[in-house]
């Protein structure tokens, strides 16, 4: 801009023919095309770091079914869970919605799963109960909704559709950390996708083998990363209250009311 508006001169005409001739080589080279590495079909991994070894043979035999409701930022991440989980599950089981907004015309099928009242929605806050506490009374299979994503983009999908106040909300009692160390977290107990559905299933199934299971082949993806040059990530929470954040405080007076609230151990 300031080149224009101030005067500077642009290079002339003859500055201008020397150059094309210059680069007149360059445009006759070939073009390498970049293509994407083989992938798994079932754990979506490139094939050379494929994790099914540490997949169950056969997909586990539940009665609950998941609906994974992924944001498309998290469908282009490369170590995302979602597909880890799905591999573990029946097809049947598992089904993963990926969008912003989900109305009651443009996904009836997802709106009548909400109304159904065996239906959940993994989603902490005041008005959740602890899943430990809930008992399904229901004659149909039990359904478990959980959003996939950042906590800030969860919390969108979660306020901005109503078709999300119809389930019963739901939330973890557990104190575990989480096992996703290659990725940062904003609290101690914070988990991922997959972690949840690990915990979720292992309660209303009533079978604790299930979560050590569908853990096993998060764990196998972080040694493998951590064993290739990735680092442990401590959480934001642990960060700020041991000194160690070194990230600029956020000037969004929302945002840094978070930070504070971390620091003093009041759950967000």
């Amino acid at each position: 801009m300031e080149g224009l508006s101030g005067g500077a001169a642009g290079p002339s005409a003859g500055e201008e023919g020397e150059e094309r001739e210059g680069c007149a080589g360059l445009w006759e080279l070939p073009v390498e095309r970049s293509e994407r590495r083989p992938e798994c079909s079932r754990c979506s991994r490139p094939q050379k770091v494929c994790l099914c070894p540490f997949l169950p043979i056969h997909p586990l035999k539940i009665s609950t079914c998941l609906y994974i409701i992924q944001h498309p930022a998290e469908e282009s991440r490369v170590l995302r869970t979602a597909p880890l989980l799905a591999a573990c599950l029946p097809p049947d089981k598992c089904k993963i919605l990926v969008g912003r907004r989900f109305s009651e015309d443009r996904y009836p099928e997802l709106a009548a799963v909400c109304r159904n009242p065996s239906t959940f929605i993994l989603y902490p806050g005041a008005e959740a109960t602890n899943l430990e506490e809930v008992t399904v009374m229901s004659s149909s299979p039990p359904v478990m909704i959980i959003i996939d994503g950042t906590w800030s983009q969860a919390k969108d999908i979660f306020y901005k559709n109503s078709v999300f106040r119809f389930p019963r909300q739901v939330q973890l009692k557990t104190n575990i950390s989480s096992q996703y160390v290659i990725r940062t977290q904003p609290t101690n107990n914070c988990l991922s996708t997959l972690e949840c559905a690990a915990v979720a299933l292992a309660i209303m199934e009533k079978n604790k083998n299930i979560q050590e299971t569908i853990l096993r082949p998060l764990q196998a993806l972080c040694s493998f990363q951590l064993q290739h040059g990735a680092q442990i990530h401590h959480s934001k929470e642990h960060l700020l209250k041991n000194g160690l954040y070194d990230k600029p405080m956020p000037k969004n007076k929302r945002k840094l009311r978070r930070m504070e609230l971390l620091l003093n151990n009041v759950k967000i």
